[in-house]
């Protein structure tokens, strides 16, 4: 990836048009007279303002004498400008009011320029003040101190425009400055991150749309001081070269780890594959190969899927060796679970047997047969069997417990005693019942029902 040059901006504002040198004496006869030289069409004003004095006013502010000196005036006094020997004194001033009226148009163009708007405040007040330095003491003739004060007062009213645009420009080289300061951190933050905790391609991506706004915002953002620049370009290069060293270490280690996995891996399948004639015997020693295979690390995802596939291959041979034995033993069981289920339908009526003796004694005949009728596979339905006959068990086993309970004449004793108390406790709330039904209270009489109602369920669960 090609590091990018900070090459300063074009300016795009032409320089100031200065006025051709004022040719000696001697050359004026022999050379042609000049024309004005043309301002681009882009800085030329839509009107020029009628500054130039007319050709038969010259007098007013030019004179020639009789050996072709030509002169302007200057407030009261009268400065030399140039000669024009080898021509009439109408041709020597016209050609020194042209010389003026070149400089007028520059002047006319750069107010023009200034009124407009969208030209750089600073470049016009340079270009204003270069000018002004050639108006004052050219060779003209017109008005020039008009012209200097021009050019003065639209240097002050740009002298104002040039420092806001300054402050402008720096606020704006300022925060140019914090938002490629971001992106450098971005950058030095990805690469102070521990390699082997980075996903690498969402990595590269970010780097590369980090670097992609960094170009972006060299091309449209302001110039910045040089040294700033490159400052934080040498900060945006080394994070991000320590970010393609630390990838391509974290790669280079990654191939080898793929490599040794793969080596290990292929390995466990040569012994997984020569457990293949031992059939379901081979299953525990398989299952050991599988331990270690998870623990060899990985080998890339390709190579994995196909490492895989022959490990897993080795060990359906050895579980399809067990499925097999597992439908024989199955078929065999058929019978088998057959008599246990019809031995189950039986012990079902055990709960109709309200005599708990003959109960019990039918279903231990009945469990005595369960067992002789020997293993069932698979497992999980001689377990299914096992639970529901456990099931019958119990409830007649909670029979037991019950009319154990009841027999006992210590909880015969206490339930005689708690129903006696149900019971004279019943007879109090009948009798607050009907009285409050006499005496139209509904809602005590509701209670009351409720109590009479608990009371007598209590005496049913004892008995009494």
């Amino acid at each position: 990836m090609s590091t990018p040059d900070h090459t300063p901006e074009n300016d795009s504002t032409p320089a100031a048009p200065t006025p051709g040198p004022v040719p000696s004496p001697a050359a004026f006869a022999k050379r042609p007279k000049p024309a004005v030289r043309p301002i681009a069409a882009e800085d030329a004003p839509a009107v020029v303002p009628a500054v130039v004095p007319e050709a038969q006013n010259a007098s007013e502010w030019g004179r020639v004498d009789e050996n072709g000196v030509v002169e302007v005036r200057e407030g009261e006094a009268w400065r030399p400008v140039g000669e024009y020997p080898d021509g009439t004194h109408d041709e020597a001033l016209q050609y020194y009011v042209r010389k003026f009226e070149d400089l007028a148009f520059k002047v006319a163009a750069i107010e023009q320029r200034h009124q407009a708007g969208g030209a750089s405040a600073a470049d016009l007040r340079q270009q204003a003040t270069q000018l002004r330095a050639d108006v004052v003491g050219a060779a003209a003739v017109g008005d020039l101190a008009a012209l200097e004060a021009r050019l003065t007062t639209m240097i002050d009213q740009l002298a104002e425009a040039s420092a806001e645009e300054a402050a402008r420009q720096r606020a704006l080289v300022d925060e140019a400055i914090a938002e490629r300061t971001v992106i450098v951190e971005k950058v030095e933050t990805l690469a102070a991150r521990d390699p082997q905790t980075i996903q690498w391609k969402q990595a590269t991506a970010e780097l590369g749309e980090l670097f992609a706004a960094w170009q972006a915002h060299q091309k449209t953002g302001p110039r910045l001081p040089k040294s700033t620049a490159q400052a934080l370009w040498k900060r945006f290069r080394d994070a991000r070269s320590s970010v393609e060293r630390s990838r391509r270490a974290f790669f280079a280690d990654l191939d080898e780890a793929h490599k040794a996995a793969k080596t290990q891996k292929t390995r466990i399948i040569e012994r997984a594959e020569a457990l293949q004639s031992q059939g379901e015997d081979g299953i525990p020693a398989y299952r050991a190969l599988l331990d270690e295979w998870k623990n060899a690390g990985r080998a890339g995802r390709k190579a994995d899927d196909a490492l895989w596939a022959r490990f897993k291959a080795a060990g359906d041979v050895l579980y399809q060796a067990r499925a097999s034995r597992s439908a024989e033993e199955e078929a065999e069981s058929a019978p088998r679970i057959a008599e246990r289920e019809a031995l189950l339908e039986e012990a079902k009526a055990v709960a109709d047997i309200a005599d708990l003796k003959q109960a019990r004694a039918t279903l231990t005949s009945i469990q005595r047969r369960w067992d002789e009728v020997g293993r069932i596979f698979p497992r999980d339905t001689e377990r299914d069997l096992d639970g529901r006959m456990r099931r019958i068990e119990l409830a007649l086993k909670d029979r037991e417990d019950v009319d154990w309970k009841r027999n006992n004449p210590e909880t015969k004793a206490r339930a005689n005693d708690m129903g006696a108390q149900l019971r004279e406790s019943l007879a109090e709330f009948e009798a607050e019942r009907d009285a409050a039904r006499a005496a139209g209270d509904e809602k005590a009489a509701a209670e009351a029902q409720e109590a009479i109602d608990a009371r007598t369920a209590w005496l049913r669960a004892i008995g009494g």
